[in-house]
């Protein structure tokens, strides 16, 4: 089983930055995408971001795009998010997970691509 270790959240002023990283415990790790989550207290688990680990493609959310940047580092088995220019509505646990490939009908936006999860990092931003 692949464990996924997250790090890198905690509190920020809205409009400063935040890097949280995930790191996979299998030294061969080749998921078809690593995604990012995040969920705020009483709400549902949305997407974020996603990297697809063959060609590095990414996709964001609207509500972060220009702002979230998702990378890999393939050497370290870790991707990262970086997020600028935060804002009060990006308060939330943030949580990696890993997909399988994707078949008609799914998506890298949908929580059932994604078998394997973080324990989630808080970020939390203030205003």
């Amino acid at each position: 089983q692949v464990q996924l270790v997250e790090s890198g959240g905690g509190l920020v002023q809205a409009g400063g930055s935040l890097s949280v990283s995930c790191a996979a415990s299998a030294r061969t790790f080749s998921p078809y995408a690593m995604g990012w989550f995040r969920q705020a207290p009483g709400k549902e688990r949305d997407f974020v971001a996603a990297i697809v680990w063959s060609n590095l493609n990414t996709y964001y959310a609207d509500s972060v795009k220009g702002r979230f940047t998702t990378s890999r580092d393939n050497a370290k088995n870790t991707v990262y998010l970086q997020m600028n220019s935060l804002k009060p509505e990006d308060t939330a646990v943030y949580y990696c997970a890993a997909s399988r490939i994707p078949t008609y009908g799914t998506t890298l936006y949908g929580l059932n691509l994604y078998d394997y999860w973080g324990q989630g990092t808080q970020v939390t931003v203030s205003s």
